[in-house]
């Protein structure tokens, strides 16, 4: 796993050993950014159950103002002060250990992207999205950017517009937007 560009362009990232994350696929990570690369720069990104940090570093690596990352445990908050301290990007980053839910609940700004990569086969995109919704944690042109094996139904009759939706094997990514 290493960051494909930018200011820490080619550095491998430490992982996080065990089968409890997933890492995001070189090739679906570098699919996700071209996508959005001229929206990064000076933007604040979120990465929810962001396990080794790789999307929200990618983000920062990118020109990214500011990154917050969330994830429970504590192992993977210690893995991704250590990437961030490696790609020299710790200063635009706040590093929070807690249940997503919790995270959510505790964060006063909006963001431009949000990042949500969870375990796979729970309800937590959903669950998340509602949240954000709620909070009203997402810029009036923001993304909320899912990978996910499901089928987007899951996202039925939320406040959302699907933008987009690649498939990348097994894993597909889906853009979404606010509605209005």
């Amino acid at each position: 796993m290493r960051v494909i560009s930018g200011t820490a362009k080619a550095m491998h990232l430490y992982s996080i050993e065990g089968l409890k994350t997933r890492p995001t696929l070189d090739r679906v990570k570098e699919a996700l950014f071209s996508s959005i690369q001229f929206q990064i720069p000076e933007s604040v990104v979120l990465d929810l159950f962001a396990g080794s940090g790789a999307l929200g570093i990618e983000a920062l690596s990118r020109g990214a103002k500011q990154a917050i990352f969330c994830d429970n445990s504590y192992n993977a908050t210690k893995i991704i002060k250590q990437n961030l301290e490696k790609t020299n990007l710790i200063e635009n980053a706040i590093v929070i250990q807690k249940d997503y839910l919790e995270c959510l609940e505790s964060l006063t700004m909006k963001f431009d992207f949000i990042f949500l990569d969870p375990p796979y086969q729970t309800e937590y995109v959903r669950k998340a999205i509602e949240k954000i919704l709620l909070l009203d944690l997402l810029q009036k042109d923001g993304m909320i950017i899912v990978e996910t094996d499901q089928k987007e139904n899951m996202l039925e009759n939320l406040e959302i517009n699907i933008k987009a939706k690649k498939n990348y094997g097994r894993v597909k990514l889906i853009y979404l937007t606010r509605k209005g």
